[in-house]
């Protein structure tokens, strides 16, 4: 039963093959002509490849780029008077002309120009070169000065920090002598504290400074009067 489905499956491959081959194949007619079923017809070129390809610009079916001024100038320069164009139309208007002697001029300038350039870029990197040097020069000499600075300020403001902290311990200090308490420095209690310590404190040195030039007139009031004394005399 499955050799003869087989054999019956195998014989149906076989002659779809054969009539494939058998339509494609060429034949030969009564004439002797070798024929074939399937041919293929091309269209007729339209154009005569003996002579040159001139767009009609005129046609709307002409693309646009057939009808520009560098297009003619490619037909001329392949087929020369036979292309139908005019050289004096080829050449440049003097606008178009003087920008491309614009253009020339940045993009391709002289060998003089080029060296001149050359010669401006290493002068601009010399000056540079010469001014980075002298401001090196002129830090390399303030350094010492510069590092002394440093120093001093460094040493500044570690006084200054430890004379905080050591006002501040102070002041923490006399608020726990008067109050009997540990007080938070930021507490407003302890803020007007400071406030009524700067207060006689500005009184004390008032008053200092006002004893001081009590006791400065003092002791120059007698001998002024002494020396005039003597002048008399």
């Amino acid at each position: 039963m499955a050799a003869s489905v087989l054999g019956r499956r195998t014989a149906l491959f076989t002659e779809a093959i054969y009539f494939s081959l058998n339509a494609f194949a060429p034949r030969i007619c009564s004439c002797g002509v070798l024929q074939h079923i399937a041919s293929y017809h091309a269209k007729p070129f339209k154009r005569n490849l003996n002579e040159p390809y001139i767009p009609d610009k005129q046609n709307e079916k002409t693309p646009v780029w057939q009808k520009t001024a560098k297009y003619d100038r490619k037909l001329f320069g392949r087929y020369g008077s036979a292309s139908g164009i005019n050289p004096a139309t080829l050449w440049p208007s003097p606008k178009q002309l003087d920008e491309i002697i614009a253009e020339e001029k940045q993009w391709h300038p002289s060998l003089e120009e080029m060296l001149q350039n050359v010669s401006a870029k290493d002068k601009e990197l010399a000056d540079k070169r010469a001014a980075r040097e002298k401001l090196i020069a002129a830090n390399m000499a303030k350094m010492p000065q510069m590092v002394a600075n440093w120093r001093r300020e460094t040493r500044e403001a570690k006084e200054k920090k430890k004379e905080e902290k050591a006002k501040r311990d102070r002041l923490l200090a006399e608020a726990r002598e008067r109050f009997g308490y540990a007080m938070d420095p930021r507490s407003p209690k302890f803020q007007d504290m400071i406030k009524d310590i700067e207060k006689e404190e500005k009184k004390k040195r008032k008053l200092l400074k006002r004893r001081k030039r009590e006791e400065e007139q003092g002791l120059g009031t007698p001998g002024a009067e002494g020396a005039s004394g003597t002048a008399a005399s």
